[in-house]
């Protein structure tokens, strides 16, 4: 950028004040907060990433320095828990992505398990002989629970991508067939207890917790 554009060493060192400010009412709220999703506690949470993102910015625009720090926004976390504090049921949301990267490990799992037990595997045992890789996948998530799939992927020809799992409370149990037409059409996030998240953007092999309100993330 030009000069002309380039904050003011006096604007950096504003920008450095507000974010001394903005630590210091966040620590006031938390010392003083009211229960687990007390909104002042959410409020400073915010303005603090607000502030470390503005100072950040100014102190590379002028010195081309960044921070060692990182304070996720609130866009990237669960909104204030809103459920019951009582939950008297709850749904497991989850998502599992896969990539195919070897249909041919994919199609001989498969025919592997239509020979073993033609009966079970029915009609669909033929077509997966060939290159029908959706019969295959139809075939394999068939007989083996997901989390065994998950355990096993790379013996099915699979690649792991991102995968999540909320936990989400609810006032009552639904009533049977009542969603199944739209399973995740009714996930609310202000009632996620909790969520794990699993992605290549963190550490390898880390899980990511999302608490119940923002202060956690500290």
């Amino acid at each position: 950028m030009s000069d002309a554009a380039q904050p003011t060493a006096a604007e950096v060192r504003a920008a450095a004040e507000a974010v001394k400010a903005a630590l210091d009412r966040h620590l006031e709220a938390v010392e003083n907060r009211t229960g687990d999703d007390d909104p002042a506690v959410y409020d400073a949470f915010n303005a603090l990433a607000a502030a470390a993102e503005a100072y950040d910015e100014r102190l590379y625009d002028r010195y081309d320095e960044v921070t060692p720090f990182e304070i996720p926004g609130a866009d990237d976390s669960l909104p204030p828990y809103a459920g019951p504090e009582e939950p008297n049921a709850l749904s497991v949301l989850i998502r599992r992505d896969y990539a195919v990267v070897e249909p041919q490990r994919l199609l001989a799992q498969a025919q592997r398990i239509a020979d073993l037990d033609p009966d079970e595997v029915g009609a669909a045992g033929a077509p997966v002989v060939g290159t029908s890789v959706h019969a295959a996948l139809g075939v394999l998530f068939g007989e083996y629970e997901p989390d065994e799939i998950a355990s096993r992927h790379k013996e099915f020809g699979l690649e792991e991508g991102d995968s999540t799992l909320w936990v989400a409370a609810a006032d009552e149990l639904p009533e049977p067939g009542e969603w199944l037409s739209v399973p995740f059409d009714q996930a609310d996030p202000e009632r996620v207890v909790c969520r794990f998240d699993v992605s290549s953007v963190f550490d390898e092999d880390e899980l990511r917790e999302e608490p119940l309100d923002l202060d956690d993330e500290e």
